[in-house]
């Protein structure tokens, strides 16, 4: 649905985007990652048509991303951006005015979306007199109201408390369900787990990281072994190779200090010394993936 061709875009001598490259598929949920500073910002700006690249081309379905796309475009900031003096039925009136709708049309789907987000009755509430949480979920309406086909999230679950956050992943997999195209941007890697189908990770400008999810876990090893046993703790904690991270009578976590040390290697010594009732190789985190391919931090090796 969305192709973007080496995109590359300069602040004076700043470079914000380095010949960038990525596909989303249509009705896909798509991470954009990244450290702060990276450029994920001035890259959703420009796949929104708010500024320009210097060089490369952005097409949505098939077709150069122009301001008529923009309506086809539900873009959530990072910012807020609500009007604190309206109350929330003239705030999502404005929105869904400025996208197209009739007065009447927006109203009645913004009722509707204040009921599926646990807001029914706010219609008469002014933005200041909301908490950040509640806010946010206002901005996420005025975001979906006129239907779009492609939805921006930028860091979604900001302000949200555990309860709500579950509303909101279940709300974006019912739009993903309908055939709606989501990118999301968020620091909070447990939330890419559970919604995304494919992920890009930005350093300084530049795709350093991109696939599926499956496949990016598939190309990075942990370096951590989970057991549980009966026996000798005493020998559990001296495992050629290995240095123990925590330890309980019967359990122990171990880290790999040996590259050359595979993980059937640990199995097969441990099998000769306990009776082992788990072995497990930790699968490694989006988060502990982010981290090492961002600093260098080798907790996590390359297959």
């Amino acid at each position: 649905m969305l192709t973007i061709k080496n995109i590359t875009k300069r602040f004076g001598v700043q470079l914000a985007n380095n010949n960038v490259s990525l596909e989303v598929k249509s009705g896909a949920i798509y991470g954009l990652l990244g450290p702060n500073g990276a450029g994920k910002t001035t890259l959703i700006r420009m796949i929104t048509n708010i500024i320009m690249p210097d060089e490369g081309e952005i097409l949505l379905d098939g077709l150069p991303v122009s301001a008529i796309q923009q309506n086809t475009i539900g873009y959530l900031p990072e910012e807020r951006g609500l009007y604190k003096k309206l109350t929330i039925a003239e705030q999502l009136t404005y929105f869904g005015q400025l996208k197209g709708l009739d007065g009447r049309e927006a109203l009645k789907r913004g009722s509707w979306w204040l009921n599926r987000m646990d807001a029914s009755g706010w219609e008469s509430k002014k933005v200041q007199e909301l908490s950040k949480g509640m806010q946010q979920k206002i901005q996420f309406i005025s975001t979906v109201l006129h239907e779009p086909k492609l939805v921006i999230l930028d860091e979604p679950f900001s302000g949200l408390d555990p309860l709500n956050s579950d509303l909101l992943i279940s709300v974006i997999k019912e739009l993903q369900e309908r055939g709606t195209t989501i990118i999301l941007s968020t620091h909070q890697m447990d939330q890419v787990e559970r919604l995304c189908d494919d992920i890009a990770l930005i350093n300084r400008g530049r795709v350093v990281l991109q696939g599926s999810v499956r496949e990016v876990r598939a190309g990075f090893r942990s370096d951590r072994v989970y057991v549980d046993y009966h026996g000798d703790d005493a020998a559990m904690r001296n495992v050629p190779g290995t240095s123990v991270v925590d330890s309980a009578a019967g359990r122990v976590e171990l880290r790999i200090d040996n590259t050359d040390v595979q993980t059937t290697d640990i199995l097969r010594y441990v099998l000769n010394i306990v009776e082992i009732t788990r072995f497990e190789v930790a699968e490694p985190s989006l988060h502990d993936i982010f981290v090492q391919t961002v600093t260098g931090n080798v907790t996590m090796s390359l297959v």
